[in-house]
């Protein structure tokens, strides 16, 4: 073929260089047709499914008209009709902030990534940490493909290593919109977010087939991987979406409280006072065994009373989630009593742990309210690692360099105490509502140890459940308030209920300009496992 002709397999265009302004334009159209083509199959396979395609997903994600599609014919060649790999990369806009995304396109080889699929993605996530913006992955793949063998593992361990690069340095959020199989599902498990939806997500490391073959086991796609399992069992998922709408709408509202890296402030908005009083006391009972939902506690004293929880339905014995506060985005940790008391286990310290971590690598404060009775007791806790794992809520708070803003709800018992954000532990600012009950063990349960003896003998007398009330009153009154605590600097004052926002509020801004960054040689601690 000589240099200025190209012929393309519509025989009836070719590239005649001697008039270019013409062809240019056909070869725009033969492109555009390709395209048109490629969406319309895309949409006959997708629709059937009840699915979008890669492009519908990314255009109902992205603020309207913002996309620009960067690669789409790499891989193959347009002259042959070549319609693209098997994933759509771009950049675009969500609410007016540049974000960078990927989406893999089922309909072409079934998703499968191999080598330009593989070149494709990494070149997207390159691209957001050049701009330093967030990356956005939308899964919908078959796995690596086979064809390709050993090229396609590569490519995968390539972008493993690439998401690693860009951990805490801009946000990681991953839809799984269809199937994410085999090594693949661990790309997602690397990023800071995974959104699945209830009814067509599925993730996990070996098939029904493989698990069937190799231990008999006969268990469906849904109870091995599904959305369910990830989002209540696993917590692998952090938010349990009804329908790809629902999942792409949560993301959107996800990144508005999260800035576009970790040099960025975190996002501060307009904040119209609002002419409603709720009596934040009254929401929770005074008897410390009486449950309530923390939720509302949050609900009365961030803005609007919007707040936006993660892992929801994972360890619900502790809530994280983001919310705003006058304006400005923090995160917030709270134990939750209406699920087993709020007690610390092995699942709610890994889940609070991560949470601080992520709001410590993007600079967002921490909002830490606290109601918990201890650890939960017993031997699977303890067979389960609560030692090493319990260690990883620590580590958080203890390595946070953000703003830690901690209030002692009603009651802060023992070791638990101590991590959940406490003065000793690096909390910057904690306060109490009056009554809170601090100490190492509960009335009941101290006074059964230090007086058995006085116990014993009101047994043997007929009246321990006096003599008991009578020590507890006693115990109560010199050891499990916040008045010592707050004698002894371990707390920075006692506040009213209906203070709480207010006095959250003037921490936050008190502490904006705090700075620990470590300046000595370069390091990194040993993080427990």
């Amino acid at each position: 073929m000589s240099d200025s002709m190209i012929t393309l397999t519509d025989e009836s265009l070719t590239i005649d260089h001697s008039s270019r302004e013409v062809d240019r334009e056909r070869f725009i159209a033969y492109q555009n047709e390709l395209s048109a083509q490629a969406e319309e199959k895309a949409q006959q396979r997708q629709h059937a499914k009840g699915k979008m395609t890669a492009r519908e997903r990314i255009d109902t994600l992205l603020d309207p008209g913002s996309f620009t599609e960067i690669g789409q014919f790499v891989g193959g060649n347009v002259a042959e009709g070549f319609k693209g790999a098997a994933v759509v990369c771009g950049l675009g806009q969500i609410n007016g902030r540049q974000v960078a995304i990927y989406a893999q396109d089922f309909s072409v080889q079934g998703g499968t990534l191999g080598e330009a699929e593989g070149d494709k993605i990494i070149a997207t996530i390159d691209k957001a940490l050049l701009l330093r913006i967030p990356v956005i992955g939308i899964m919908d793949s078959g796995g690596a493909r086979i064809q390709e063998g050993v090229v396609a593992l590569g490519q995968y361990g390539r972008i493993f290593k690439k998401t690693c690069q860009a951990s805490g340095v801009i946000p990681q959020i991953s839809l799984i919109l269809g199937p994410c199989a085999g090594g693949a599902v661990y790309s997602p498990a690397l990023t800071d977010f995974i959104i699945m939806t209830k009814d067509n997500s599925h993730m996990f490391v070996t098939g029904p087939d493989v698990v069937r073959a190799t231990t008999g086991e006969d268990v469906s796609f849904a109870d091995l991987g599904g959305a369910q399992v990830h989002n209540f069992q696993s917590g692998v998922a952090h938010y349990l979406a009804e329908d790809e709408d629902d999942a792409l709408d949560y993301t959107r509202t996800l990144l508005t409280y999260l800035p576009s890296n970790s040099d960025e402030p975190v996002p501060f908005y307009d904040y119209i006072e609002e002419d409603v009083h709720i009596d934040v006391g009254a929401i929770v009972p005074d008897e410390t065994k009486v449950p309530y939902d923390v939720v509302d506690v949050i609900s009365a004293i961030v803005d609007y009373g919007e707040f936006v929880q993660i892992q929801e339905f994972f360890a619900r014995n502790i809530v994280v989630g983001f919310a705003c506060i006058e304006g400005r985005s923090v995160g917030i940790v709270a134990n939750q009593p209406i699920h087993d008391a709020g007690t610390l286990d092995v699942d709610a310290s890994e889940k609070a742990a991560r949470f601080v971590q992520f709001c410590d690598a993007f600079k967002i404060p921490v909002v830490t309210l606290v109601d918990v009775p201890g650890y939960r007791p017993g031997t699977q806790q303890e067979q389960a690692g609560i030692i090493r794992r319990g260690a990883k809520l620590i580590w958080a708070y203890a390595t946070a360099s953000v703003p830690l803003v901690t209030v002692i709800l009603r009651k802060a018992y023992g070791g638990a105490y101590i991590v959940m954000g406490s003065k000793s532990l690096g909390g910057d600012l904690v306060y109490a509502w009056p009554g809170a009950e601090i100490a190492v063990l509960g009335a009941d349960g101290a006074v059964s140890i230090i007086h058995r003896r006085e116990l014993a003998k009101a047994l043997e007398e007929g009246n321990e459940a006096e003599v008991h009330a009578e020590l507890s009153a006693a115990y109560t009154r010199n050891n499990v308030n916040p008045y010592l605590s707050v004698a002894r600097g371990e707390l920075d004052g006692i506040i009213s209920p209906n203070d709480t926002r207010a006095t959250i509020s003037a921490s936050l801004e008190a502490l904006q300009t705090k700075n620990t960054i470590y300046t000595g040689p370069a390091r990194h601690g040993n993080m427990p496992m």
